[in-house]
């Protein structure tokens, strides 16, 4: 019995070395992995040692920025990625008959969105993946349904093969290509954009880049492990490194 465990875990060992591992390598040797801290610098100056603190996050050796963008809001108003030139935002996906995660991620972004009421250099955008549905009329009923009066917080919509293609490759925060409400799915991540377009995050303990912030989860029940900060409180931390 012994001697077939040892044979199950050296089978393991193999396939990982002969699967894995090569895989590890080649996307280092890209170096099509997410990084950030020493290995950023800014102007010459090391990341970790910059006035906000935080990381870039890069792919490819290129400091992701966000994409150009340009859609309609819930007031019918054109809205497009220079109309957050100079803020810190934070970007989610999303739709209104949601009746999953959509819900804690709205309630959350309010919360985060009333920490920075009043300010003119902070601001949200939502992008609809059902934006069939999801009209400005829709969206203007969204807002007022969750109580937001942030002026700078846009619920976008327009042609769905461009809403997803900002999402799966200008965020790389996965939907699914068609469906209705039934079917539709979306990352429940948001993702952080400092006043100049580019996507940050901190540090996890291990040193590691932390892309995006988890936005699905109650904000009282974001608890990380070992910590007592709940992951929305860290984000707004974070925007607040960022305004700094």
């Amino acid at each position: 019995m012994r001697k077939n465990t040892y044979i199950g875990i050296a089978a393991i060992v193999l396939i990982f070395g002969i699967i894995v591992i090569p895989k590890i390598y080649k996307r280092l040797a890209n170096d099509d992995v997410s990084r950030g801290g020493r290995m950023h610098q800014e102007g010459g100056v090391p990341i970790e040692e910059a006035p906000d603190g935080l990381v870039y996050i890069t792919q490819n050796g290129v400091d992701r920025k966000v994409p150009p963008f340009k859609f309609v809001n819930q007031d019918n108003d054109t809205i497009s990625n220079t109309d957050y030139k100079g803020k810190v935002y934070l970007v989610e996906f999303f739709f209104t008959r949601c009746t999953d995660i959509c819900i804690p991620m709205s309630h959350n972004l309010q919360a985060i969105a009333k920490k920075f009421e009043g300010r003119d250099d902070f601001g949200i955008a939502s992008f609809s993946i059902d934006p069939e549905h999801d009209q400005p009329e829709v969206l203007k009923q969204y807002q007022q349904d969750y109580g937001v009066t942030n002026p700078n917080w846009h619920f976008m919509t327009g042609d769905r093969s461009v809403i997803r293609k900002l999402s799966n490759e200008g965020f790389y925060l996965a939907t699914n290509e068609e469906g209705d409400e039934t079917d539709l799915y979306h990352s429940g991540l948001f993702a952080l954009v400092d006043q100049n377009g580019f996507i940050r995050s901190r540090l996890d303990p291990y040193g590691n880049p932390k892309p995006y912030y988890r936005g699905f989860v109650p904000m009282d029940k974001v608890v990380p492990e070992g910590g007592e900060t709940s992951e929305v409180d860290i984000l707004i931390e974070d925007i607040n490194k960022l305004l700094k």
